[in-house]
């Protein structure tokens, strides 16, 4: 290990996962009471995937995705300056906007290639599947951890307008400031582990790490369709 980082906890993502749902278990008895269909678990791709399957294989819930962007800075791609949800709603960083004075061109422009990206990446993943129902249910929205927590606040704020009962944000490991930002939107926050090194960096946490790539989505998505039609059970869909 490095120094100032944090210590690996997880092996994958998949162990990830299902550290993570033992932490939920009071929500697989919610799912039971009718074979699933109270609670839905939607992960953000690709990286929430992993994480977001094993969840909902544990908790015997509903599975689905919440495609999601951060919008990166013009000269910097691996920074962001905020988010986009699914739904094409944006939250900024003002903070960031304003510290390297980004222009309204420059930011409808990165804003409008994000939003481009989400629609591809939507229609890549679901082809003709509508989105899971997420009305009247308790909503899990996963990803495979919180660094600044801006797009998952994104997908909180995008989500409260479906009318969902309750939206619950479950990450294997978040840094401070951003559980603190996260609470503040969602109803609550459930993780393994808080970082506590001033430079915080999600892989720290994962002794394997790479970049999920398309193929390992549909591998997952396939394992969950593959299980709910072992159980007899199928997702509830938006018609």
């Amino acid at each position: 290990m490095y120094p100032g980082r944090e210590k690996a906890i997880f092996e994958n993502r998949y162990d990830a996962g299902r550290q993570l749902a033992a932490k939920l278990t009071e929500y697989k008895g919610l799912a039971n009471q009718v074979r699933g269909l109270q609670v839905v678990v939607l992960a953000i791709p690709n990286g929430g995937v992993p994480v977001g399957l094993e969840v909902a294989l544990a908790l015997e819930a509903d599975f689905d995705l919440v495609v999601a962007r951060k919008i990166p800075l013009p000269f910097n791609p691996e920074a962001g300056f905020g988010a986009v949800a699914d739904d094409g709603s944006v939250l900024l960083n003002d903070e960031i906007v304003g510290m390297y004075s980004l222009t309204r061109e420059q930011i409808d422009f990165q804003v409008e290639k994000v939003r481009a990206e989400i629609k591809r990446r939507r229609m890549l993943y679901r082809q003709d599947r509508p989105p899971a129902l997420v009305s009247g249910r308790t909503v899990i929205i996963t990803d495979d951890g919180l660094a600044s927590g801006f797009t998952m606040k994104a997908v909180v704020s995008s989500m409260r307008s479906r009318r969902p009962r309750e939206i619950i944000v479950a990450v294997p490991c978040s840094s401070a400031s951003a559980l603190e930002e996260v609470s503040k939107v969602a109803d609550k926050v459930v993780t393994v582990a808080v970082g506590s090194q001033a430079r915080f960096a999600v892989a720290d946490f994962y002794k394997n790490w790479h970049d999920v790539p398309d193929d390992e989505v549909f591998r997952c998505l396939d394992k969950f369709r593959q299980a709910r039609f072992k159980a007899g059970a199928e997702p509830r869909r938006n018609r």
